[in-house]
């Protein structure tokens, strides 16, 4: 017996971590800074922490009445009603639930390239198609209704990522609209805001009150540092938004990822302290780094380094983890994650070094 094909799957790369790192150079791990997966330079919020400490001795318990009163609670914060509020496994268990409501085998989503490689990973899950347009150096990596449009072929869901990663750049609201207006009425437009809290630009959340056909994906992993109990939603029109009851996979979003997420929204001095240093350390950056970078509204800067990945491994040795961005069809640049003051101006020392 074998499992079905599964040649048209690849295999998610993430960043490296400190310890494989650590391993493979005999270096110590404590040494080492990584700035290669985009994670919050501060961790999570000591409230978060205290709340995961609390809650450990009652994880025997499923997270019926936490996930309530999460989705209540962000649902006050965004102005919907708690039903459009889907909580996941992390973001990408938020995009398998859109797949599951919106694709039949078949059909087709458009994904950035380069881009977040899960968008076409769930739809191959869900026995959809992948089609792809460009998002161009040349063009600044501006994602809009004149790149995105004449790529769109019908399909049942479009994903766009503001900001953007690797490269930072946004969607305005105005070309959120357009891409929408320009499709199909049975086609959904996602709005991937990841990296929303560092950007000052406004949530693509004020268009899905007045349409049936946007959705937005937020997360708990990056402003508010809590990657590793994975915790995401997604924010959906209310006409459709009983969906979730039968396509959620039970319990999902845990106890602690729960608890720990209540209690983060809770303190907004972290996550102000969070936002405000990445500010600092894009803006380091680009005035210091000895390469050419692009502007960035994420907790991240992508830099032209040449061969990317010599410049990664140099950096390595050096104690610096950076990511090579040669899986996002871009080996020439490295993106580099804002991390804390010290850490920021190492990084540049190093890459510069390197460089």
């Amino acid at each position: 017996m074998e499992p079905r094909d599964l040649s048209a799957h690849v295999a998610y790369e993430a960043g490296r971590g400190v310890e494989e790192v650590a391993r493979e150079l005999g270096l110590d791990p404590d040494s080492l800074v990584k700035l290669s997966s985009n994670e919050n330079a501060f961790g999570p919020s000591p409230a978060a922490a205290e709340a995961i400490r609390a809650y450990a001795p009652r994880v025997h318990t499923y997270p019926k009445s936490s996930a309530t009163d999460l989705r209540e609670r962000l649902a006050e914060r965004w102005d919907v009603d708690s039903a459009q509020v889907w909580l996941a496994n992390g973001g990408d268990g938020a995009l398998d639930y859109l797949a599951r409501a919106m694709l039949d085998p078949g059909d087709g989503v458009l994904v950035p390239e380069p881009g977040f490689a899960y968008y076409g990973m769930s739809a191959r899950y869900h026995h959809g198609t992948v089609a792809e347009y460009p998002v161009r150096k040349a063009t600044d990596f501006a994602i809009d209704a004149d790149e995105v449009l004449p790529h769109y072929d019908g399909e049942r869901v479009v994903y766009l990522t503001s900001p953007h990663n690797p490269t930072g750049s946004e969607v305005s609201l105005d070309e959120v609209e357009a891409i929408a207006d320009g499709t199909d009425e049975e086609t959904l437009v996602v709005v991937d805001e990841a990296y929303g809290e560092f950007a000052d630009s406004p949530s693509a959340v004020a268009l899905v009150e007045e349409r049936d056909d946007v959705a937005v994906l937020r997360t708990f992993s990056k402003a508010y540092g809590l990657a590793g109990v994975r915790l995401g939603y997604a924010l959906v029109p209310g006409e459709w938004a009983d969906a979730y009851a039968r396509v959620n996979t039970p319990f999902a979003a845990s106890e602690i990822a729960c608890r720990a997420s209540l209690a983060a929204l809770e303190d907004d001095e972290h996550v102000e302290k969070s936002v405000e240093t990445a500010a600092w350390a894009r803006e380091y950056m680009y005035d210091n780094l000895a390469c050419d970078t692009w502007e960035s509204a994420g907790n991240f800067v992508l830099c032209e380094v040449g061969d990317a990945g010599a410049v990664a491994e140099a950096a390595q040795r050096e104690g610096v983890i950076v990511r090579d961005t040669s899986s996002f069809g871009l080996p020439e640049c490295v993106r580099v994650t804002c991390g804390t003051r010290e850490e920021t101006r190492r990084a540049v020392e190093v890459l510069n070094d390197c460089l």
